[in-house]
């Protein structure tokens, strides 16, 4: 996929921000995928806040907005991890409203969790294929909460093949994203 596709424009002389294009395309046809919505429309990118974007699309459930961001180191560094996102989506016309996500570029370990640590408060995620959601939904708010009020998160996940892997992302842009997705119609 290009991002030409989904009608952004790169001017190549940002290689973090092409990078980060290229990798919210991908997000987004796993994001598609996954909810059954490929006869979804393309991905408008809101706006870019630091290390997180705004997004939204329609699809046949109404418009789904989400923020987006992509982990700034990845551990080990002697692995392939393919595209690791973070997302929280909004879903008006399916009444959820900033569901955490965790994607990942290959399958976990089906029994394992995904623990998100944030400052000195934990959350755990249960794990489908690549992706992960937090155990408890009435934790999602917490989580959102500690992201807004953070500077950093670290994802660890542990693949199918039993590699534990991390991932750090910055909190930087977090809240401006979701305050530009709040009223998603």
């Amino acid at each position: 996929m290009s991002a030409r596709l989904f009608g952004w424009a790169m001017d190549g002389n940002n290689r973090q921000e092409d990078m980060f294009v290229r990798s919210s395309v991908a997000a987004l046809a796993i994001i598609l995928a996954s909810s059954g919505l490929a006869s979804a429309q393309s991905p408008t990118r809101i706006e870019q806040f630091k290390a997180w974007g705004a997004y939204s699309y329609k699809s046949n459930g109404g418009t789904v907005c989400y923020v987006l961001s992509v982990p700034t180191t990845k551990e080990p560094a002697s692995v392939n991890h393919g595209d690791i996102f973070f997302v929280i989506s909004q879903r008006p016309g399916q009444n959820i409203s900033y569901e955490p996500q965790a994607m990942m570029g290959y399958p976990m370990k089906g029994d394992s969790k995904v623990n998100v640590t944030i400052d000195s408060k934990n959350f755990v995620m249960f794990v489908k294929d690549s992706s992960a959601w937090v155990e408890n939904a009435a934790e999602e708010p917490a989580l959102v909460a500690a992201m807004k009020g953070g500077s950093t998160m670290t994802v660890k996940a542990t693949s199918a093949r039993g590699t534990p892997t991390s991932y750090t992302y910055s909190l930087s842009g977090i809240s401006a994203a979701l305050q530009k997705i709040q009223g998603c119609k």
